[in-house]
């Protein structure tokens, strides 16, 4: 096997791109304080053609050198949106039809593997800070919450690594 060149992969240029139909999911981060995290979504959301990330509270926005260390760009292609409050990001979302779902530890969430989506519904997904999680505010108002399965003696993921996760799950069921 010979590994392919950057020419040979024929990605879209960022102007492509822009234009091509994007997921019905939305990424909202709540209060997310690594720019390495954040940059690492946007990377992982251009990827899976994810309509839109929003960025609540100490998130950082772009442009921004650390951002771009791990987003190499993708920052350029996504588009984004900032609100104050994770609150308000969630309420707006609704009032747009979008199901939004905390990804979240939580009694009676539904594990992800369990999970199954309505191709015709638009969807929003809320990542949690690195130490706290999903505030419960935040919790109290989604429309859901979903769960990764571990099994494990760590009891949570690092919140990019859990964006990968779940961004590929909602592309494998809503593409």
């Amino acid at each position: 096997m010979k590994k392919l060149k950057i020419e040979e992969l024929h990605r879209v240029t960022p102007e492509q791109y822009k234009m091509l139909d994007k997921l019905p999911l939305v990424v909202v981060l709540d209060h997310i304080r690594s720019l390495n995290n954040v940059g690492s979504v946007f990377r992982t959301s251009d990827a899976f053609r994810v309509n839109k990330i929003v960025l609540c509270g100490i998130t950082a926005v772009p442009p921004d050198a650390e951002i771009h260390k791990t987003a190499l760009g993708a920052e350029n292609c996504v588009e984004w949106q900032y609100f104050k409050e994770t609150k308000e990001a969630v309420l707006a979302l609704q009032s747009e039809n979008y199901t939004v779902l905390a990804i979240e530890q939580v009694k009676g969430s539904v594990m992800l593997d369990k999970l199954v989506l309505d191709k015709n519904k638009k969807y929003a997904v809320v990542l949690g800070n690195e130490v706290k999680g999903v505030q419960q505010e935040v919790v109290d108002i989604c429309n859901g919450c979903v769960e990764l399965p571990q099994y494990g003696t760590k009891h949570s993921l690092n919140v990019a690594v859990t964006a990968g996760i779940v961004i590929w799950d909602f592309f494998k069921q809503l593409q």
